[in-house]
């Protein structure tokens, strides 16, 4: 998980090396030498820029999705946590008292336990014991009315959707991009930047303003991409304030 200054550093250092590498460039094939090639470079570089403009947006675009997918989901299992609390309401002691007990410590584990452990790369166990618990509480309920068994049929599906949604949440926190898809995209963005680099331009100042530009984009995207593209690592990722609202919702009832 980079940090907000390790990012700014991967972004200076990836500017600084690419002015570097032309000025390497300017330095043993001068610009006045390249100027006769630069309708093939022109061309390679439209053709290089546009296939990794689409490549690098469709990344972006794919890994924004799938952070505000977890985002969601996230907010559908406490809201599913929420309504097994209050369709506890229903149910008799000791199921009753039992059953929001375990609401409320679902919502305090998911909140101190479950999204530490996922942000150290670890798979959360204490939530899924609760979950247990809570099935355990309610198919030992023997319901003596027509509104306990209705209560529990809900419970039963809403204990369904509440572990449904802790197995994708689970899923989301280990899923990343694979290494062939960096690979893409490293090797995508070293290429349009050094096709840069060796256009020939008259005005040296000019040539160093888009390189850095350009460089610059492509970095920023990059650490973009690094740091959305796992939902619940980095500087951008799903937070705990749905179960913090869960459990403010439950202990004001």
């Amino acid at each position: 998980m980079a940090t907000l200054k390790q990012n700014v550093l991967l972004v200076t250092v990836a500017v600084i090396g690419s002015l570097l590498f032309m000025f390497g460039i300017n330095r043993f094939w001068p610009p006045e030498k390249r100027r006769v090639h630069n309708e093939l470079i022109g061309w390679q570089l439209s053709i290089l820029g546009t296939t990794y403009a689409v490549i690098l947006g469709f990344m972006l675009y794919t890994v924004w999705t799938s952070l505000a997918e977890a985002d969601l989901n996230a907010d559908l299992e406490a809201d599913s946590l929420v309504n097994v609390y209050r369709l506890a309401d229903v149910l008799p002691e000791p199921q009753r008292s039992r059953l929001q007990s375990l609401a409320r410590s679902y919502s305090e584990t998911a909140v101190h336990k479950d999204w530490p452990e996922m942000a150290q790369n670890e798979v959360p166990t204490e939530s899924q014991r609760i979950n247990a618990d809570m099935w355990k509480t309610v198919t030992s309920l023997r319901a003596a009315s027509s509104s306990e068994v209705t209560a529990q049929d809900h419970l039963l599906s809403e204990l369904g959707a509440l572990n449904q949604h802790r197995l994708n949440r689970l899923a989301q926190s280990g899923a990343r991009l694979p290494n062939v898809l960096w690979c893409v995209l490293l090797v995508g963005g070293t290429l349009t930047v050094v096709a840069a680099c060796t256009f020939g331009t008259q005005s040296a100042k000019l040539q160093t303003l888009q390189v850095a530009s350009l460089s610059l984009l492509v970095s920023l995207c990059l650490v973009a991409i690094a740091d959305i593209h796992r939902p619940f690592h980095g500087l951008i990722r799903v937070r705990d304030s749905a179960f913090q609202r869960a459990g403010q919702i439950m202990l004001d009832r």
